[in-house]
């Protein structure tokens, strides 16, 4: 069962990486952002950095589901998953539609993830 459990963790981790992808594709072609800037202005390297991190989080969660230990794999992911949401509830709405339901999908996606962990860690007790 616990690798089971790694691998649904695992694939909620990607869902969300591909949902936030999704949306950022979405917003380039909608001409909802200029590349190369944000929020109208140029954006430093500092700021890509700190991009790339956020957008790590997903797949470091995605390899961490898979090789860290259990239990601490199940809480890693409850936590990261409920600060995942509440960092994406600070920015809402969102201009477009389009991105308010794919913020929305993420949010089912790290509900499923909380779920599945706090489930799994239940069961163990």
């Amino acid at each position: 069962m616990a690798a089971d459990v790694r691998v649904i963790l695992a694939g909620l981790w990607a869902a969300v990486m591909l949902t936030y992808l999704l949306g950022d594709v979405l917003r380039l072609m909608a001409g909802d952002a200029t590349p190369g800037l944000l929020g109208g202005r140029e954006a430093t390297q500092a700021m890509w950095l700190l991009i790339a991190a956020i957008m790590l989080v997903p797949i470091v969660m995605l390899v961490a589901s898979l090789t860290l230990p259990y239990p601490l794999v199940g809480w890693i992911n409850i936590g990261v998953a409920a600060l995942v949401v509440v960092f994406n509830l600070v920015a809402l709405p969102y201009p477009g539609l389009y991105d308010n339901v794919l913020i929305v999908v993420s949010f089912v996606f790290n509900g499923l993830t909380a779920w599945y962990a706090w489930t799994w860690l239940s069961a163990a007790a």
